[in-house]
């Protein structure tokens, strides 16, 4: 302290330097104080930088996601398409079959007479294989009209007397 006294210049010196320590401190506060605000700016973009990396990352997943499901989308409406047209063309081939088995069944009907009418023909045809050895002799030459015949014609005949006498 006693130098202090003796060298007043010093004194001053000293006094003027303090001021400029605190100055010097204060900028480097201010300046740490910055450098704080800096470091939390930086630390705050690079969280906002990562965020942003986890954002477009999603977004390229979900993309990629998306294209997936449309393709695939595209190759079932494909699949779709295809089924139901080959559908479509075998029912219009069933249809077809189906149609033309109408048709030869229509066209066997009319060739399938009426049950009434086969028996009626069956019967005839037996009536005319029991009376065909009655028959066979006439019709060779060598034996007269069957009996059955002429009284048939004489029944034909008196029937149609009847009916010209019905009609006067």
């Amino acid at each position: 302290m006693l130098w202090l006294l003796l060298s007043p210049v010093k004194v001053c010196r000293k006094e003027h330097e303090v001021p400029r320590l605190k100055e010097g401190a204060q900028n480097r506060v201010q300046n740490w104080g910055k450098q704080l605000k800096m470091s939390s700016s930086l630390a705050q973009e690079v969280h906002l930088a990562r965020r942003h990396e986890e954002i477009l990352s999603q977004r390229s997943e979900l993309l990629q996601q998306m294209e997936t499901y449309l393709r695939d989308k595209k190759t079932k409406k494909t699949w779709q398409t295809q089924a139901a047209d080959a559908a479509r063309k075998r029912n219009a081939a069933l249809l077809n079959d189906i149609e033309a088995a109408e048709k030869r069944l229509q066209e066997r009907m009319h060739l399938l007479q009426h049950p009434d009418t086969v028996k009626l023909e069956t019967l005839y045809w037996a009536s005319i294989k029991e009376s065909l050895p009655k028959w066979e002799e006439f019709l060779l030459g060598r034996a007269e009209v069957p009996i059955g015949f002429k009284t048939m014609k004489a029944a034909k005949q008196s029937i149609n007397y009847s009916e010209e006498d019905s009609q006067k």
